[in-house]
Order: C-alpha cells, then structure tokens, then sequence
C-alpha cells in the first residue's frame, strides 16, 4: 500500500489542486488519482487525474468528484483487491479502515505483481506443490531436496491412490473376462471424470475468491442444471458412440450410464472438496490438485464397475 498520495478536501478548488501537485508531485508515489477526503480524513470521493485538467479552475473537488468508489479493508487479501481493479478498469485500490477512514491506495505496479505471484501460486498448487513463500521466486532457486519434499508427498499419494484404484479393477476381473471390450473405456471413463471435475472446480474455486459473500444456495442449483444437462447429453452420446463401437445395446447402456453418474460424482465431488477445506480454513486451490484427481480415478472406476456388475 502506497501512503504519500494526493488527498485533497471536499472545499479545495481545482486551482487548488493543481497548486498543490506542482508543489508535491516529487513526493507523491502515485498521482494516477485524487482522493477527496473530510476533515476527519473520510474518504469521500475520487478524481482522475486525466479529468482534472478539463475541469474549471473555480470547481470544488465535492461538484466534480466520483462518488461511486471501490475501495479495500485493511486485511482484504491482495488477490481480491487485484481482481477488483480488473473488474472495474481502474488503475489503483484506495483502502479504508472500518470507519472509513483513508489508509493510502494499492497502486498499479502492485497490482500486477500481485497477479503475477498470485497466477504462479495458483498453477503450483493446482499440481500439488504449496507453502512456499514468494513462489514465483523461489520455486525457480530452490535446490533439489526442496523441490523434492515439495513435490513427493502428494504424487506419494498419487502412487497409493493409483494402487487403490488397480485393487478396485482386480475385483471386478470377472466381469473384464467375459467381456474384455469394456476394458477400453476405462480410460474414457476417468479422463472425463477428470475432465469435468476440473471445469467445476476451477470455476468454483475461483468464483470462491473473487466474491466472499457468494450466495451458494443460488450457485449450487445453478451448477446443478448445469451438471445434469451436461450428464444427459454426454451420457446419450457414449451410449450411442458405445453401441456403434461394441455393436451391442446392453454395453453401450452400460458406457452412457456410466458415464452419467460419473460426471455428477466428479462435480459433486469438485464442489465439495474446496467446500470442506474452506469450512476447515485450508486454501481450497490444493482440492484441484492431485488429491482431488485421486478421488476422482477411484470412484468413477467405482462407479464403472457397479455399473457393470448390474448390468452384464
């Protein structure tokens, strides 16, 4: 946070302010804006810089100034003060403390900074690597045995959950046997079980940091047609492309409503991950990670073979 801005009083004249910039501008950090303050230092409003120079000489800054303001707490993360200047084209975040009183502003040069480190903590954690300070830096410096312990625990669980999920397909052998062909879409099965849980969780996990008040009520029966339409049309699809493919009606039915539950289980599963390690204070971007892929695999392997075993 910038503190040596421009703040000028609801009272002050344009003229006045152009007098005060010629005589401070070597000490401001940033002049991109003009805030308009009380006197006990309230934010009240805000000018651009660029419209100052249109306006008359003999204006108050409380006849010309926006009102509209978007503004930041103290302790608003700094993602969402990032997000906030996207969202609304402007160049810096003035902050306030509860009351309302001006703190300084959150430039633009912090901003992008912001958004960069934030863009690369994202990308490290959706692959299972956190908790490292400043990760746009360090993760490219740090040696091989960091690197390593950053990086073996969660494909540790990634081999466990692997080992899981060929158990689960050893149970099931039988039915394999009888009809080997369903064999082959094991994989289908799981990259679209992969596939669709990462849609909903990216969108959801997102949705979860740029609005702290979201209305999960309103958001999740929204999900929910979303999720049923897309199950119906691909469930119909794979029992089509499954019947053509196996020449045969029963394992084409077998493919499309495996392929239906699947795509539920993987968004139900999307949304209620990030969900329970939100409620348990634990950044819910390591959900998309390897620990959610693993659950994924298991149950629509699951779901595959249930599946096949009250059908064939």
């Amino acid at each position: 946070m910038a503190i040596n801005i421009p703040t000028v009083g609801l009272n002050d004249t344009i003229q006045d302010i152009h007098k005060q910039l010629k005589i401070q501008v070597k000490n401001y950090e940033s002049i991109g804006y003009i805030y308009v303050v009380n006197k006990k230092n309230i934010l009240r409003g805000v000018i651009s810089i660029k419209e100052l120079y249109c306006l008359d000489s003999d204006k108050k800054a409380s006849q010309v100034m926006s009102r509209e303001l978007i503004t930041a707490k103290l302790h608003t993360d700094q993602e969402r003060v990032a997000l906030l200047a996207i969202q609304h084209n402007i160049k810096s975040i003035p902050v306030i403390d509860p009351n309302g009183v001006f703190q300084g502003v959150v430039t633009s040069d912090t901003i992008l900074n912001v958004l960069h480190n934030e863009s690369i903590e994202d990308t490290l954690k959706s692959v299972g690597i956190s908790n490292i300070n400043n990760s746009a830096i360090n993760i490219l410096k740090a040696n091989a045995i960091t690197q390593f312990n950053k990086r073996a625990p969660w494909l540790l669980g990634g081999l466990l959950g692997g080992l899981v999920a060929a158990y689960t397909v050893r149970q099931f052998e039988s039915y394999l046997e009888a009809q080997i062909l369903l064999a082959a879409f094991i994989p289908t099965i799981v990259y679209m079980a992969d596939a669709v849980g990462s849609q909903t969780q990216t969108i959801f996990i997102r949705s979860l940091s740029l609005q702290h008040k979201l209305n999960l009520g309103k958001y999740i029966t929204r999900e929910i047609n979303i999720v049923f339409l897309l199950a119906i049309v691909l469930g119909v699809f794979s029992y089509i492309l499954g019947a053509i493919i196996l020449q045969s009606l029963s394992l084409g039915l077998v493919l499309g409503i495996s392929i239906f539950f699947t795509i539920i289980m993987a968004s139900t599963i999307a949304v209620l991950l990030p969900l329970i390690l939100s409620k348990l204070k634990i950044d819910p971007a390591i959900a998309s990670g390897p620990f959610a892929t693993v659950i994924r695999d298991i149950l629509s392997l699951l779901i595959y073979f249930l599946v096949i075993s009250v059908l064939v």
